[in-house]
């Protein structure tokens, strides 16, 4: 199979690009998550703890 340098560069900067908006999302929202694991967490124990 032969992949001709241009098209390989093209997939590059598509792969890398994508791989930044994952990273920035995951990031920019990581405080989010960690705040709803938190609630979950607290959540269980809270249910836990009544029974």
């Amino acid at each position: 199979m032969y992949i001709d340098p241009n098209t390989g560069g093209v997939l590059f900067q598509a792969l890398a690009a994508a791989f930044a908006v994952v990273s920035v999302l995951l990031l920019s929202f990581s405080g989010r998550i960690r705040q709803s694991i938190a609630q979950l967490r607290r959540r269980m124990r809270k249910d836990k703890d009544e029974e």
